[in-house]
């Protein structure tokens, strides 16, 4: 027997709240508590007293009755018990298909709060759980074990709001985690398991060595997400995105979207090479949309996202996409629409994308309304076990944070996962939170299937060697069950087969036809391709509607009261409208986004500082100086503008990158801006970058116009606050893939915005924005360059006519004004200074236009502040090798190359300023 905890007779100890609940219990129903209990108060009725509680108003409390202290000892033990089986109960349920051993938890042992068999048949109180108030030892443990120590394990005692934490008590032990299921309800899981089987073993067979990342081992992946998706249809949603990586992304297009199967195998025969010369993707990494049609009737409409082998990177992406669809039909409640999110085990542990996009579950600026989790859990990475794979007891435990619970199910037994689908769907649905399902299964093959799993887990696979299927093992229990005959089920597979032989014949036939992947839906409007075939649009804007707004913008609510510091801010609107003193950046960039409101274009801004800019340049959401209430100008234009949504991101680039980047995916009319708080920064969301932004049409035809706003420019701040890497960005470019632009006028910042969504082009467009151009006195601009304007690829010299000049410096941003102000001061009107506003898609003849009128041979030279092997000059040396146009000898001024973006030194950055400015007039 364990030795008793300390303090267990120690009647000081006794749970006195306890007592008094029993006694409010007692004074309600007699019959409500124990024989033992009932001669304990009726001792206290009977003297005119009330038990001992924790504050009594009646004078003290009478000495304990032996026979009450003896009650109060077995009940507090028997409520450690049942808190432990809520608590730890998990840590021994059967959720591992293979039966690894799991060690028992002491605490689960009766012995150790020092009860025994002759406890066992004592009649105790179960008011904390759902049914009698009273039931013996044996059966209360009994209902314990059933309900947290069979194939579910669920982890919720971790939450701190108790109305949850005894909504899921009462789903758990009310049911003890289990369905009564229909026959019919029954035999449609039997059906979902038999077509994802017989869908991987065709494809087994019919392209043998072929990559296919089965699902094998947790087929029960098809009818846990139909049952979510039928329980979601239930709940009134209408759109479901899915994210998940590449197991069992096949069976799912196939048996959950309804993908035809030609499709598929018409991707597996490969037969038209010169249609995909550098570009589409493997198959096993592509999306799919599909009306799905419940049982019941009900529609839903799935989207199943395209996605990299970056596994988990998905997940922002998906959320954004699924608060796009919200937004768009005003489901402010976020009930309409779904995120539906599929995890690797490891992954899930691994990936600090994870963490990112669950922090975000909950913020204004990007709820859904709740995400459902699924994680696949094969219990292996590629070929690392968990206990070298994460520090945790479980994959999930990330998830914890979110105070939400955590459903850990036996995927061979498919009665259990239906019951925690139901109980999870239920939760979402009630709290609006996350939830997650962490399915336990195994791999049948290795990584994929042209891996010999069993040289680093020789156990593990002997164990998976052994195991017949689920759909084998539940058969086998309907069967029993008499629920079904053999031959019905035999029928169900037969048909299947031969429905998926005849998918095959079509596609191998002259006949097939592939899909059409031309846009359609909300993108019919939108196009990609080259720039050159876009005609450029009207972003001007009328100079008396640009007043109006401008001064609209310095309007604030009766009562409001503006920080004391933001008079001389509100001032300098008010003299720009009146035409008394030029634009800013400021001015025009919020013209920009509130003329494209007005005319309902839906605005989202987000960023880590967005709402006042790192800079304090934009404050574009206002607070009241006393009250600290929030105040947004840009949203109280008029009555009919289209939403401007301006919200501070969390510390992270990665996942609030990938989510408006989702968000842009689903919202094409829309201007999404992302702000970096550097430009530099933008590097720790890499992978969104390489593997959705820049890459998606090329792989995927996949369209967005997501903006990037990028601050850049070198002013001594060091190497992690200069350089926007404008190099990788043009490094990444190809086939008109991107727009990489750097605007050294607040006109041109206002031109371009308006431009990105006015056109039908939809590509994601990088802006290297300023710093200390945001108030230099000579980065300005006048309402008539709005109004008269437009967005110039490059801007010509107007103080050098091309005849009288001998040399040519083309630069872009902020080093243009450090060379006319170098150049007046060595007034040598026979330099013209070209400014390059986008570099990227670079169409030469905007330059030769520019450069028409200078003599051939004359020298021209790129200024950059950059290292040599950064910023443009690496592209455009690549580009010209020497030789502009091949009318101009070409070279560069630049930093000497270097490891590192720029000194940290304000008094060497100095230094090297000068240096590079002299060395392009010497």
């Amino acid at each position: 027997m364990s030795q008793e905890p300390t303090g267990l007779n120690d009647l000081s100890l006794l749970n006195a709240a306890f007592v008094a609940r029993l006694w409010e219990d007692y004074r309600a129903d007699p019959q409500s508590v124990s024989d033992s209990w009932q001669a304990y108060f009726r001792d206290f009725e009977n003297n005119g007293e009330r038990p001992a509680s924790a504050e009594s108003s009646e004078g003290p409390a009478r000495p304990s009755a032996p026979a009450a202290t003896e009650a109060a000892v077995l009940q507090d033990r028997v409520d450690q018990l049942i808190r432990a089986y809520r608590v730890r109960g998990h840590t021994m349920a059967r959720i591992d298909p293979l039966n690894l051993p799991r060690p028992a938890h002491p605490e689960l042992a009766p012995e150790y709060y020092g009860l025994g068999e002759a406890d066992m048949d004592r009649q105790v109180s179960s008011r904390t759980i759902a049914g009698p108030p009273l039931r013996t030892l044996r059966d209360l443990l009994s209902r314990m074990r059933n309900t947290y120590c069979r194939s579910i394990g669920v982890q919720f005692m971790h939450i701190d709001d108790l109305d949850i934490r005894h909504w899921i008590q009462e789903r758990m032990e009310g049911a003890e985690g289990r369905l009564e299921l229909t026959r019919e309800e029954q035999l449609r899981i039997l059906s979902a398991l038999t077509r994802a089987v017989v869908f991987e073993e065709s494809l087994q067979k019919k392209f043998v060595g072929a990559k296919t990342f089965s699902l094998e081992g947790c087929e029960t992946l098809i009818p846990l997400l139909e049952s979510a998706i039928e329980r979601a249809s239930e709940q009134g949603v209408r759109e479901i995105v899915i994210g998940m990586a590449h197991r069992g992304r096949l069976n799912v297009q196939a048996n959950l979207m309804g993908k035809c199967a030609a499709d598929i195998f018409h991707e597996f025969e490969d037969r038209d090479p010169a249609t995909r010369l550098g570009a589409g993707d493997v198959k096993y990494h592509l999306g799919y949309s599909t009306d799905w049609t419940s049982p019941s009737g009900r529609q839903v409409h799935l989207s199943l996202c395209f996605n990299p082998s970056h596994l988990e990177f998905i997940n922002p992406v998906a959320t954004g996409r699924m608060r796009a669809k919200q937004d768009r039909v005003g489901d402010v409640e976020r009930r309409r629409g779904m995120a539906l999110l599929l995890h690797g085990d490891a992954a899930m542990a691994g990936e600090g994308i994870v963490q990112e996009t669950l922090n975000l579950s909950e913020l204004p600026g990007y709820m859904v309304g709740g995400t459902l989790h699924v994680v696949i859990n094969n219990q292996i990475g590629f070929t690392t076990p968990p206990q070298e794979g994460r520090s945790s007891l479980y994959a999930t435990d990330v998830a914890k944070m979110l105070q939400i619970p955590i459903f850990h199910v036996n995927g061979e037994d498919p009665e259990a996962v239906a019951f925690v689908v139901n109980v999870a769907m239920d939760f979402r649905q009630t709290f609006r939170k996350d939830v997650v399902i962490d399915m336990y299964g195994y791999r049948r093959h290795g990584h994929n299937e042209l891996d010999e799993p069993s040289f680093t887990q020789p156990v593990m696979y002997r164990a998976v060697r052994e195991r017949q299927g689920v759909r084998e093992g539940y058969l086998g229990h309907l069967l029993q069950l008499g629920k079904l005959s053999a031959e019905e089920a035999e029928d169900v597979a037969v048909r299947f087969r031969e429905s998926l032989s005849e998918a095959l014949a079509l596609a191998r036939s002259e006949e097939y036809q592939p899909p059409d992947l031309e846009p359609r839906g909300i993108w019919a409007g939108y196009r990609g391709g080259p720039e050159a075939q876009v005609d450029d649009v009207d972003t001007s804007v009328d100079r008396k509607r640009l007043t109006d707004l401008l001064r609209r913008l310095n309007n604030v609510p009766d009562g409001f009261q503006r920080h004391p510091m933001l008079d001389r801010f509100v001032k300098k609107r008010e003299d720009m409208a009146a035409g008394k003193i030029p634009l800013d950046w400021s001015a025009a960039e919020v013209l920009a986004l509130a003329t494209l409101a007005m005319d309902g274009v839906p605005i989202r801004l987000t960023g880590q500082d967005s709402a006042r800019g790192t800079f304090g340049h934009r404050h574009a959401i206002l607070y009241d100086h006393e009250t600290g209430e929030a105040y947004v100008p840009l949203r109280n234009l008029a009555e009919k503008q289209a939403p401007v949504e301006v919200y501070n991101s969390p510390l992270s680039e990665a996942a609030v990158l990938g989510f408006d980047y989702g968000y842009s995916l689903d919202y094409p009319e829309a201007l999404v801006l992302w702000e970096a708080q550097f430009g530099d920064f933008a590097n720790a969301a890499q992978v969104i970058i390489d593997q959705f932004l820049v890459s998606a049409e090329d792989k995927w035809r996949r369209l967005s116009g997501i903006v990037l706003l990028l601050p850049h420019g070198y002013d001594g701040q060091g190497p992690e606050h200069s350089s926007a890497r404008l190099e990788r960005w043009l490094t990444l470019a190809a086939e008109d893939n991107i727009q990489v632009v750097q605007p050294s006028t607040p006109a041109q910042m206002f031109h371009l915005l308006r431009r990105q969504v006015l056109r039908s082009w939809r590509k994601p467009l990088i802006v290297l924005t300023p710093k200390n151009l945001l108030r230099h006195p000579a980065a300005v601009s006048t309402l008539d360059d709005l109004s008269d304007g437009g967005f110039h690829r490059i801007i010509p010299d107007d103080k050098c006519p091309p005849k009288k000049g001998q040399r040519i410096l083309l630069c872009s941003g902020k080093i243009y004004f450090d060379l006319v102000a170098k150049r007046d001061a060595l007034k040598r009107d026979d330099v013209a200074i070209v400014r390059i506003e986008q570099f990227y898609p670079w169409r030469n003849e905007f330059l030769e236009e520019t450069l028409e009128g200078f003599a051939q041979g004359t020298p021209a030279l790129w200024v950059q502040e950059e290292p040599e092997n950064m910023g443009a000059w690496p592209f455009l040396s690549r580009l010209f090798k020497g030789n502009l146009l091949g009318r101009f000898p070409f070279s560069g001024i630049h930093r000497p190359a270097s490891a590192s973006p720029a000194t940290g030194s304000s008094a060497a950055h100095k230094q090297e300023q000068k240096e590079l400015i002299d060395a392009a007039f010497s």
